[in-house]
């Protein structure tokens, strides 16, 4: 047996790595026979930021703009791998609301979590947090495989906005990460055997599709075992996303290794292009501490290649993923060596919490869905372990050999074969139904489960178990709907719990608005939301002013304001976000923000600052608030008053992933400040110059990529 408290003796270079780590695992870190599998609930303890509420106001630039920015793709890139590219785009969250409460102070939490435990492998899932994978510990190498987060930070780079870093994240739907990243997800637990089985469901509402997950530990390998089902409920072809986002520690000589030569990359500034791998412009990117800029890089794996990623470091130790065919794709992240790149990492975390992320998903890159016929099943099987790989050859100039040294290590733990036998021989186990219910997610499956009773419609899959207890005030008004043609009138002051886009729920609220029973300014508000989420602007506009007559609420007019200024009509927008700023109550910061930036499109400027001095400090201090008054005092020439607030700690705790705003704001302040000072004009040379010059202050250097000559 190998004693493995020291990595650094356990893998010297000098000798032989035997045994292999799953004959040292066969016999338990101690020298004894390995004990049973156990599955426990456990609360996990972290310093944490509150998530906060979600917000009542939609995202109706994100859903009215004329259509998301489509991918650059390079000519040279395979017509088959491009055929679906696009192809399932989605606009905006709804009818998710948005999750941009959060702060950057935190304190300690607990978290619900579920356990997958034996004598050499601890798995841990965040029942709270989309069940995440959070930790896979590997007891004889006394080693975390994955990197686990020291805290949860929620930052701006997810669908519905909150998201956070570590672990193994798991995206269904649409390309982005899912709207349940930040959300409670269902629990059950059943048996295969002797060996219990962790199970994670929940009900996908844009989809409206169910995903299950099933995870094991096996008695035989040190491996946990991911078993995944999707099922189409639909007499339609349903375009699906599935990528499993792991992430691992980022190491001084750490190698990604997959088996593939070619992969495509995405840089954060062009083009979705070609790259030869490892070597791509003379510079070796299977390191990701080599690479100066964040990139995606996608690997063509050969077709009939066994599918597998590893993470190893500088001694070839790590973990690695693979799977049965079905999940073909394979991706390494990294976020580079820049400033801008380097800011993020900490401000997900904690200093010196570097990571990157290895990822696996159905289609060849994260441009694209796939289409999924109707009634169609797909599913396939993930193993996560550890890796071992003679340094010298792991590390060496021979990329094959390299490959090759490692899918033999991969194999020696589970092989290729193995895997597809294990997803055949669990097939009846994934249609049972689990017998107990370990944590609740939401109340929308159990929903669209009575939706399709009342209508005869089969509920696919049938064994995923949503019951009346997760019914919750969000749900409620819709199942009334349902069972009694009503839709309840919410009070005025009253902030929306959930909203609704479905075709079918449009047609009952529809009835009963057209019958009299539900004729009232929240029917109204929320055929507006699903007339604007099917495309019909003017039905959408037509229904918040009947709202709005009804009763009027900040609900309908700021709806109404954020339309028109979608559409170009910004004194239109500053009407409307007037009438919902005199409505009595309390005013979401969202609402501020938007006016400031509907009033910054105008030109009136001057009239930001004047409302900005008539706020409460609470919404004055507000980070975005703030860089709106930046803009507005760099626009009228206040420069002192801009950099003031450029160098006062200016904290954006929901900055957007790859947004450059601060940046920018800084530089064109510097550029002025200089070309004042010199009696010159901005012009390119002198842009050039303040890149060089003059850095923006770290806490506003979100940048991905920097342009030529920055810092």
């Amino acid at each position: 047996m190998i004693q493995r408290t020291n990595m650094a003796v356990a893998l010297d270079r000098r000798v032989a790595i035997e045994p292999t780590i799953i004959e040292a695992a066969k016999q338990g870190p101690s020298g004894g026979p390995i004990g049973p599998v156990r599955l426990y609930l456990e609360e996990l303890t972290m310093p944490a930021a509150d998530l906060g509420a979600e917000n009542p106001l939609f995202d109706i630039q994100a859903v009215a703009s004329a259509a998301n920015t489509p991918q650059v793709v390079d000519p040279a890139v395979d017509p088959d791998d491009r055929r679906f590219i696009g192809y399932g785009a989605v606009k905006g969250c709804l009818p998710y609301q948005s999750q941009d409460d959060y702060t950057r102070r935190r304190r300690t939490q607990k978290f619900r979590a579920a356990v997958l435990e034996n004598r050499y492998l601890r798995a841990t899932f965040l029942l709270d947090l989309g069940g995440r994978l959070w930790s896979l510990f590997h007891k004889p190498l006394n080693r975390e495989l994955l990197y686990v987060n020291p805290v949860f930070q929620p930052a701006n780079l997810a669908i519905r906005n909150a998201w956070f870093s570590g672990g193994v994240e798991w995206n269904f739907g649409w390309p982005g990460h899912w709207p349940l990243t930040c959300a409670p997800v269902f629990a059950a637990q059943l048996a295969d055997g002797h060996r219990p089985v962790l199970r994670l469901y929940e009900w996908e509402r844009v989809r409206q599709m169910a995903y299950q997950i099933d995870a094991w530990l096996s008695e035989h390998a040190p491996v946990l075992l991911v078993r995944v089902r999707l099922a189409n409920p639909h007499p339609r072809e349903v375009p699906v996303y599935w990528w499993s986002n792991i992430a691992v520690p980022e190491q001084p000589g750490g190698r990604v290794l997959a088996p593939a030569t070619q992969a495509y990359t995405f840089a954060y500034d062009g083009a979705m292009r070609p790259a030869s791998f490892p070597v791509h412009r003379g510079c070796d990117i299977s390191y990701p501490l080599r690479n100066e800029r964040s990139a995606d890089y996608f690997f063509r794996i050969p077709q009939g290649r066994q599918p597998w990623i590893a993470s190893l470091d500088a001694q070839g130790c790590g973990l690695f993923q693979t799977s049965t065919a079905r999940l073909r794709g394979r991706k390494v992240f990294v976020w580079g060596t820049s400033r801008g790149a380097r800011h993020w990492q900490e401000f997900l975390s904690v200093p010196g919490q570097a990571y990157l992320e290895v990822q696996a998903g159905l289609g060849r890159t994260q441009a694209e869905c796939l289409p999924m016929p109707p009634g169609a099943e797909w599913e396939w099987l993930e193993a996560y372990g550890a890796v071992m790989a003679p340094p010298e050859i792991a590390h060496g100039n021979d990329w094959g050999a390299a490959c090759n040294a490692v899918e033999r290590r991969i194999n020696q733990v589970i092989s290729a074969e193995h895997l597809e036998l294990e997803l055949r021989r669990t097939g009846t186990l994934a249609r049972a139904v689990a017998p107990e219910i370990l944590h609740r997610g939401s109340g929308w499956g159990r929903v669209e489960l009575e939706r399709r009773k009342a209508c005869g419609q089969p509920m696919l899959p049938e064994n995923l178990v949503f019951d009346e207890a997760s019914i919750g005030a969000a749900e409620a008004p819709w199942l009334r709907l349902l069972t009694d043609g009503v839709f309840p009138e919410a009070t005025v002051e009253e902030e929306p719990k959930a909203w609704m886009v479905q075709k079918e729920w449009r047609e009952l609220l529809e009835a009963a608005v057209g019958a009299g029973r539900s004729d009232h300014w929240t029917a109204w508000l929320h055929l507006g939301v699903m007339y604007f989420a099917d495309g019909k602007l003017h039905q959408a506009k037509v229904a918040w002013e009947t709202s709005a007559r009804r009763r009027p609420t900040l609900w309908a007019w700021r709806n109404l304001a954020a339309l028109a200024h979608a559409s170009g009509d910004y004194e239109g927008a500053l009407v409307g976000y007037e009438r919902a700023w005199r409505i009595s109550g309390p005013k979401p910061v969202r609402l501020v923000v938007e006016w400031g930036r509907a009033m910054l499109a105008a030109g009136r400027y001057a009239d930001w600052l004047k409302l900005h001095a008539g706020l409460p400090p609470t919404l004055r201090r507000h980070g975005q608030v703030q860089l709106l008054e930046a803009q507005a005092a760099l626009a009228t020439g206040d420069l002192d008053r801009a950099e003031r607030i450029l160098t006062g700690g200016l904290l954006l705790a929901d900055v957007r992933e790859g947004q450059t705003a601060p940046t920018d704001l800084w530089f064109t302040l510097m550029e002025q400040r200089l070309a004042a000072a010199h009696g010159g004009l901005v012009d390119a040379a002198l842009r050039q110059r303040v890149r060089r010059e003059c850095p923006p202050p770290l806490e506003l250097d979100f940048r991905m990529v920097e342009s030529p000559g920055s810092l």
